[in-house]
């Protein structure tokens, strides 16, 4: 197999040229006009981000793209499933309300946004995975499986359960219907280490499904027969007091969500960009954002969403680590910086599972615009 072709460029911007111009000029030059747009449904996916999230991309970033498939004859749209855990995108009218929060108007993007999996989560489509190994269908978002082309937009960052969070868990786990996503993450189950649990109750704050509650110690515990696996309560310790009950169950999760990105993209056009800038510890789907890891890279662009992932670890795991940073604090155990953040974790097991399946390939020639 002949390496995939990623093209990215730097943050760098010279007098008179904007970031905005920058990504516009990638993405053409990655070869996005090679997609005949016209008369097209395109499909944008895309993280909104939680409210009081402020690592998450700004609209202007998503005007870029969504301007140009209507310059080439395309009917695009922004887009994203609900989410499993207690917050402000688990249904569709809290979803709009928190992507307009956070600027995501048709007058800042110039396209509507369409919750794929309708008000409550339950509108999707069961697709095939071909050559899926733990899935054999996947449940997706109806309005994504509607669209003629997908496109994906995403930030690149870390995340508790997946390591990081590139194009393949914005697809995947992304355009995942909220049954799609209780699929993806049962295999893995959270528990509590005891003493180092204060009794704080901040993670029952954060569980959706009632799981988590309290001994006659005040330590909590978590019934697994509720406990749907989304990880969620691990991400708002702040005391370490929560891990996974098994490190193989997070590369389980990593293999369904390249199984559900396999679904998504076979049979239609698709085109991947990552923005590899404030780059946190955790997924944008917190309500907070800690100091940024690494020092901002630039924008990455391509077709093979398996390569642009693999480009963005590599570029990242390059980078030095800001010392103000969680990861910075860190006694670095591994080469990979996002694992030195989570150590229970191994994000590169989305890349390897991806290859196996023929989602893409983990070789890659970097080309710099």
């Amino acid at each position: 197999m002949s390496k995939s072709k990623i093209f990215w460029t730097d943050m760098r911007c010279a007098i008179g040229e904007s970031l905005l111009t920058k990504l516009k000029k990638l993405i053409i030059k990655a070869g996005i006009g090679e997609i005949d747009f016209n008369n097209k449904y395109t499909a944008i996916k895309i993280h909104f981000g939680e409210p009081g999230n402020m690592a998450f991309l700004r609209p202007a970033w998503a005007r870029v793209v969504v301007d140009y498939v209507k310059s080439r004859g395309g009917m695009p749209f922004l887009t994203d499933c609900n989410t499993l855990y207690v917050g402000r995108r688990n249904q569709a009218l809290n979803h709009m309300e928190a992507a307009f929060e956070n600027g995501y108007t048709p007058f800042s993007t110039g396209c509507h946004n369409i919750i794929a999996d309708g008000l409550k989560g339950t509108d999707d489509v069961e697709v095939p995975v071909q050559g899926g190994v733990y899935c054999k269908t996947a449940l997706i978002g109806r309005a994504i499986m509607d669209a003629d082309i997908v496109l994906s937009l995403s930030h690149f960052k870390g995340h508790e359960n997946a390591s990081f969070g590139g194009a393949i868990k914005n697809i995947g786990m992304g355009a995942g219907s909220r049954a799609g996503k209780m699929i993806m993450h049962n295999e893995g189950k959270p528990h509590v280490i005891s003493n180092a649990c204060t009794g704080c109750k901040v993670c029952s704050k954060y569980c959706a499904h009632g799981a988590i509650n309290y001994g006659a110690d005040k330590k909590a515990q978590i019934d697994h027969a509720k406990c749907a696996g989304c990880g969620r309560c691990m991400g708002v310790c702040n005391y370490n007091a929560i891990e996974n009950w098994t490190g193989g169950s997070f590369d389980i999760l990593n293999a369904k969500m390249a199984e559900y990105t396999k679904a998504v993209l076979d049979g239609r056009p698709n085109f991947h960009i990552s923005v590899i800038n404030q780059v946190s510890p955790y997924c944008d789907c917190h309500g907070e954002s800690d100091a940024p890891i690494i020092p901002d890279i630039g924008i990455f662009a391509g077709f093979d969403p398996v390569a642009l992932d693999k480009a963005c670890l590599d570029a990242v795991n390059a980078a030095p680590a800001i010392k103000s940073s969680v990861l910075g604090e860190r006694n670095a155990k591994f080469d990979d910086h996002f694992r030195n953040v989570h150590p229970d974790t191994n994000g590169i097991s989305q890349i390897t599972h991806g290859v196996k399946i023929g989602l893409g390939n983990s070789d890659y020639e970097l080309i710099k615009i």
